[in-house]
């Protein structure tokens, strides 16, 4: 498989792909790479309808050099990553994170806030410490948070020191299935009572009953699911033998 940055050639076979109508996962095969560096290089570069391969390619090479002018030498005194992490591999996944946040409906920003969260240890973060490890301005994290608070998705706290901070835990992923159950319930409700108002037998009564009912029962199973699985996110995960010990 190769590694490193995508070529020019491939980022024109993978335009190529997507013109064919072909799926991130074959585009990837073909390359012989992940599906999520695909995946993240077309939704990088304006989405699969404005993808052009030239234009992904001059916009790499241009944040190449801003990384190679901005990097700083690491401090020898200062501590290895936590855990013994490779940096580049952690980067690379939240980016991956990111683009399928963006891939559910996140905005940019609101999704690179979230992944940030679900990769810090500790589940959460300050304003300020979003600020510094995103490089953003505080009003872009006042507005990303709001948005996630407001979706079901984080939850505020403060610390000992009475400091905000955003955080990400398992009962938030919980209420945030149930949020999202409720919403398709009333998806339901509402397209029943169109029924009644476009008479009921009619073609678009019957539509319309149909989506009612299929959404009930989507709606019904989903919180269904999630209560019963809820033990789950309280679980110390099994050790496997590839664990990293």
């Amino acid at each position: 498989m190769p590694g490193g940055r995508l070529t020019q050639q491939e980022r024109r076979r993978i335009a190529l792909g997507l013109a064919d109508g072909l799926a991130y996962a074959e585009i990837a095969r073909h390359l012989g790479r992940p599906t999520s560096t695909v995946t993240r290089e077309v939704m990088r570069n304006g989405g699969p309808t404005a993808y052009r391969a030239d234009l992904a390619h001059r916009a790499a090479e241009h944040r190449a050099r801003r990384h190679r002018r901005t990097t700083v030498p690491r401090n020898p005194n200062t501590p290895p990553p936590a855990h013994g992490r490779d940096p580049e591999a952690v980067r690379e996944y939240t980016q991956t994170l990111t683009t399928v946040f963006m891939q559910s409906g996140l905005p940019r920003m609101t999704a690179r806030v979230l992944a940030c969260l679900y990769t810090t240890d500790a589940g959460s973060l300050s304003a300020s410490e979003l600020v510094q490890r995103l490089q953003i301005s505080r009003a872009s994290v006042s507005k990303a948070v709001a948005f996630l608070e407001g979706q079901g998705l984080i939850r505020r706290e403060r610390d000992e020191r009475r400091r905000e901070r955003y955080a990400v835990d398992d009962d938030v992923m919980y209420q945030s299935v149930m949020a999202s159950a409720r919403a398709t319930a009333h998806l339901g409700e509402t397209a029943r009572q169109g029924v009644g108002v476009l008479g009921s037998g009619t073609p678009a009564a019957a539509r319309l009953e149909n989506i009612a009912r299929f959404v009930d029962f989507i709606s019904e199973s989903i919180a269904r699911a999630a209560d019963q699985a809820r033990e789950i996110l309280h679980t110390e995960p099994e050790a496997t033998s590839d664990s990293v010990t």
